[in-house]
């Protein structure tokens, strides 16, 4: 699905319009609709990252840069943070350059379907609130296959569906009325938020989106579900 069914252009097109629209406010919006839940889900992202001491590490669909900052904790990294929407880089520059981590965190304007990266290129890649909005989701993950070395490790955070029916019945009753809500009164494309909670709850989660990485080559895929199964950590190895 698109952002903008209405308008002409590839999905591709329309994320980048989308994200550029929405880079001022996205971060304290975010805050609110994941109900600070984000914050710690980041962290997770650190915690299962350091583990792996990765030095070269590419976080895709950066945004404004928050996961990158998280994984610049890990000693001795070097990040490179990329995205379509050179607006929400520009807000992640600023974050960078006010914490003074210039020379750890490197930003840069991509398409996730196309890297400009060797292969074999990155230690880990991770992937935050990224993947559903992918025009090709099995081309981008096979990109980031290709360019992780041998030992790499893939981390994704990704919207998902709860499997338990109760749960999933007030999940399904919030998303569809809350996040719509919050991006009417305080956004001012409304249509992103309404794209970003369908797209959230048509998005195949936990074992569906696990048999996808499978098919693009990975291994050892683990599923760590996040506040009831809301949202979703995935872990894979490039190898077994």
């Amino acid at each position: 699905m698109k952002p903008y069914n209405n308008l002409q252009g590839s999905k591709k097109k329309q994320i980048e319009k989308m994200f550029d629209s929405i880079s001022l406010e996205y971060d304290q919006l975010n805050r609110v609709i994941s109900a600070g839940n984000d914050t710690k889900w980041r962290k997770k992202i650190f915690l299962l990252a350091n583990k792996l001491n990765p030095k070269n590490i590419l976080d895709i669909a950066t945004g404004t840069a928050d996961i990158a900052l998280e994984l610049s904790k890990i000693k001795n990294s070097k990040i490179i943070g990329l995205d379509i929407s050179e607006k929400m880089l520009e807000v992640g520059r600023k974050k960078i350059e006010l914490k003074k981590l210039k020379e750890r965190i490197t930003l840069i304007s991509g398409d996730a379907e196309n890297l400009k990266f060797n292969d074999n290129s990155f230690d880990l890649v991770t992937i935050g609130f990224g993947v559903r909005n992918f025009q090709n989701l099995e081309k981008g993950l096979k990109e980031s296959f290709r360019v992780l070395n041998s030992e790499g490790s893939l981390i994704i955070l990704e919207t998902s569906v709860p499997e338990n029916k109760f749960i999933k019945f007030f999940y399904l009753m919030f998303s569809r009325t809350f996040i719509p809500l919050i991006g009417s009164i305080f956004s001012k494309d409304n249509k992103a938020y309404n794209y970003l909670q369908k797209s959230a709850e048509n998005f195949p989660s936990g074992k569906s989106f696990a048999e996808i990485l499978k098919k693009c080559g990975f291994k050892n895929i683990e599923i760590l579900p996040q506040m009831f199964g809301a949202s979703s950590l995935y872990v894979a190895k490039k190898k077994a």
